[in-house]
């Protein structure tokens, strides 16, 4: 089990930029189709913005159409948590950063096989670590 990123409000509001607070801590979506993230394909990982932990690998990236970056499967199953989410009148599954508690974006079972799952992801929640090269993590 990983250790947890516990750190105050005051010190993410320094540590991220408006829009990755908005995002990874309000609980924020971007705008569809405006993600850095898109429609990348560079090989690598995709790590959480908020605290380096590795979260979905490019290979299991894929083009759903949502206006999202959008996986099939994390790293590993305790990369991430979910938890249901009310808002909008509707139940959804959040996901977010194990590590951190991050809000990453939601998970449905609307995916292509293996999964069946699309992870839809928001770009500002992710940094992406080039394939090869170290993942460093923040500490407090």
């Amino acid at each position: 089990m990983m250790e947890k990123l516990r750190l105050s409000d005051d010190e993410w509001r320094r540590r991220l930029s408006p829009e990755e607070y908005a995002v990874l801590r309000e609980h924020g979506t971007e705008a569809p189709w405006d993600g850095c993230f898109l429609e990348t394909h560079e090989p690598g990982t995709y790590v959480c913005a908020g605290c380096g932990n590795p979260l979905f690998r490019s290979g299991e990236k894929f083009e759903s159409g949502s206006g999202w970056p959008s996986f099939t499967h994390p790293v590993s199953a305790n990369a991430i948590s979910n938890h249901e989410d009310h808002a909008y009148g509707v139940i959804r599954t959040e996901v977010r950063c194990a590590r951190c508690e991050g809000h990453l974006g939601h998970v449905f079972p609307d995916g292509p096989p293996p999964t069946g799952l699309r992870y839809c992801i928001n770009s500002v929640s992710m940094k992406h670590v080039p394939e090869g090269a170290p993942i460093p993590l923040v500490v407090e």
